[in-house]
């Protein structure tokens, strides 16, 4: 098993990987929450027929009374009614402040319950067993936790850090190849703004099978730099900004599909490249990054270009987290495997995209 601590005060807590734990949840989930008798676990459609019945079982063998609920899976569960529905759900099952929500799948997931958690009853623990690798690399870790709006993505939610993180690398086995890629544009991102030996590594080993003989490791690197920026920096004021190299164009991007045609991964892909492509022009990136970038997206067949119009980057940066008044902050590279933040007027940003 390899383990990974953050460090935030009492916030603080681990990040365990090791195939098979999934079947150990319940017994890891004990030394954490150690007052919690009721769990309400929180799955989607598609992971519900593969992992429940194996959590369910473990958290029973470990003690736990257990309420699960299933939400429909995709993006759109990610929205107020589906939040409603989540707060009367466990609140009907007992939860308790002492008890815990446990999210089993992926970005959706965990962003909803965390959101529930951090919520209800002003708080209670929560745990991430994130099963695609978009979530075991990204958006289990760091405590943000969030809904969509009709005004954008991640508009409403809040920083509520898991009490505990469990990935089993096993799960990724029975992920799309798409859905795969979509977890290694986040993956490749890590190698843009922190570690060009890691972006090697990467465009050295670009098939599935290669990632998956090293998984372990990749996962415990990706959640490593996250570790290190979410600890300078958990509320996202400064350095953290950097792991949004790729995001902000990206949300244009998904907002250009309706958040249907474009899954998160291929408008982070396509996002970073022109980022990577605006850094040249502003004279910040080598005119070699963005081809660079291209060439370790292309072997996962994800885009590195998608159609936008000026009004939807438009409500795409004027709505991003990191804007502060007429100015919003970009994440350009330097160098591969180092990010700056630059700091520019919005109308100027959509000069140069349009």
């Amino acid at each position: 098993m390899k383990t990974l601590h953050i460090n935030l005060g009492e916030r603080s807590y681990d990040i365990r990987i090791a195939p098979g734990i999934l079947d150990k949840a319940g017994e890891e989930i004990k030394k954490v929450c150690p007052k919690a008798r009721r769990l309400f676990v929180v799955t989607d459609s598609n992971v519900f027929p593969l992992y429940l019945t194996r959590l369910a079982n473990s958290l029973t063998a470990a003690g736990f009374e257990m309420t699960a609920l299933t939400v429909p899976a995709g993006e759109h569960s990610k929205c107020a009614s589906e939040l409603a529905n989540l707060w009367e759900k466990m609140l009907a099952s007992g939860l308790t402040r002492t008890d815990a929500v446990v999210a089993l799948g992926g970005g959706v997931v965990g962003d909803l319950s965390g959101f529930a958690a951090a919520t209800a009853l002003r708080g209670v623990d929560f745990v991430q067993i994130p099963t695609t690798l978009l979530a075991q690399v990204d958006s289990s870790v760091g405590g943000k936790v969030a809904i969509d709006l009709r005004a954008g993505k991640n508009l409403a939610g809040c920083f509520w850090q898991p009490k505990l993180v469990l990935m089993d690398p096993d799960t990724l086995n029975t992920l799309s190849d798409a859905t795969f890629a979509d977890g290694m544009a986040e993956v490749i991102k890590y190698g843009c703004i922190r570690d060009k030996d890691f972006f090697d590594f990467l465009c050295a080993h670009p098939t599935r099978a290669e990632i998956m003989a090293n998984i372990e490791s990749i996962l415990y690197q990706c959640c490593d730099i996250k570790r290190s920026v979410v600890e300078e920096d958990e509320r996202d004021t400064g350095a953290r900004m950097v792991l949004n190299f790729g995001h902000t164009i990206g949300h244009a991007y998904e907002l250009s599909g309706h958040y249907e045609q474009w899954t998160h991964g291929q408008a982070v892909a396509a996002g970073m490249v022109t980022a990577a492509r605006l850094g040249v022009t502003l004279g910040v990136t080598p005119p070699e990054l963005p081809g660079q970038i291209e060439a370790a997206l292309a072997p996962l067949g994800l885009p590195t270009e998608i159609p936008c119009d000026s009004g939807t980057y438009a409500a795409a940066i004027g709505r991003d987290k990191k804007g502060t008044g007429a100015d919003i902050t970009l994440v350009l590279l330097d160098q591969m495997g180092h990010a700056v933040l630059r700091k520019m007027p919005k109308e100027q940003v959509l000069d140069l995209l349009v």
